[in-house]
């Protein structure tokens, strides 16, 4: 979440009007996050995202957002809803931007996760991918494998700016990743985006997911292979071990892998890697001028990746077939 359009008092007080929400008493800017421009928005019936979304989603992907959150919501998954307005509709448009009213959740997102918190993810991760099935909208991943080198592309001649050898070092890698990665894993709905502030828990129970924005139809494993990396690595960037085995354990408790999506692991956790440092990269050469978003550091995601590069299997992340 960011914010890069700035909404006035009048275009909002006139959006809300369309919505049985009650009147507005504050609207407050969410700098974190890089994809959307996000408010906290305050009424007299209580507090609500208002979402304006921003030209790298596309409008024709919305409904696919939308109504996967309204599917996993109704199959037992906690996680906001948007709320429709007075003609029934979830989307509108707010300055000159596609728009909804998405519920509040409660909760917090932990800036320290522990064990407890990689077992609860990987239960509702499963849980998320189990209910998932019967989603009637596909959306192919558009940042998946054949994305990489083209996304690179737009980033290369800068590359070694940021650290020296780069470029080389990703072009071998993603010689790798196209010649092995895998495209008969049990596939479906993933969210692709589980980082710990798109998690929300109360206490040590995890309370809801939010942030739908890169969800998509991919390997299933492929989303495991995101959450390693976001999860369990440390503030220094050492793996931890415990984590990645409760984060294992707590997903298979619910969903079992199969012997293949076991053995692809450490390459899915290469790409997921990958795909995060690339992502990062561009957006780190291209911060949009007056935006108030901070944009993260890709080096972090180098470190991942190279620890996984040292990886021979899934026991080296704690797991046993």
């Amino acid at each position: 979440m960011a914010v890069y359009t700035d909404v006035s008092d009048e275009e909002l007080v006139g959006f809300v009007a369309g919505y049985d929400i009650g009147e507005v008493l504050a609207l407050k800017g969410i700098a974190e996050g890089v994809e959307n421009s996000n408010y906290l928005l305050h009424t007299r019936q209580g507090y609500f995202i208002l979402t304006l979304y921003e030209k790298r989603v596309e409008p024709a992907d919305l409904p696919f957002f939308l109504g996967l959150m309204q599917h996993l919501a109704a199959r037992g998954i906690s996680c906001p809803q948007p709320v429709a307005n007075r003609a029934g509709e979830t989307l509108g448009a707010l300055a000159g931007r596609p728009a909804a009213v998405i519920t509040f959740l409660d909760g917090m997102w932990v800036r320290r996760p522990q064990r407890v918190h990689c077992a609860e993810l990987g239960k509702t991760l499963a849980e998320f991918h189990n209910v998932g099935r019967d989603f009637g909208i596909v959306r192919p991943n558009v940042l998946s494998v054949g994305s990489w080198r083209p996304l690179f592309a737009q980033s290369r001649d800068q590359a070694d700016t940021i650290v020296e050898g780069l470029a080389g070092e990703l072009t071998e890698e993603l010689d790798v990743l196209e010649a092995k990665w895998p495209d008969d894993l049990p596939a479906g709905v993933i969210h692709a985006d589980l980082f710990p502030d798109n998690v929300f828990f109360i206490g040590e129970r995890l309370s809801g997911l939010i942030d739908f924005y890169f969800a998509c139809n991919d390997a299933l494993a492929y989303d495991l292979a995101i959450c390693l990396n976001a999860w369990c690595f440390e503030p220094d960037l050492s793996f931890n071990v415990t984590k990645a085995r409760a984060l294992l354990n707590g997903y298979r408790s619910v969903r079992e892998l199969t012997p293949a999506e076991f053995d692809s692991l450490p390459l899915l956790a290469r790409g997921a890697a990958l795909r995060f440092l690339l992502t990062r990269l561009h957006d780190w050469l291209r911060v949009p001028e007056g935006a108030l978003v901070t944009p993260k550091d890709p080096r972090e995601y180098l470190r991942k990746l190279r620890f996984h590069l040292s990886v021979v299997t899934a026991a080296d992340y704690g797991l046993s077939a």
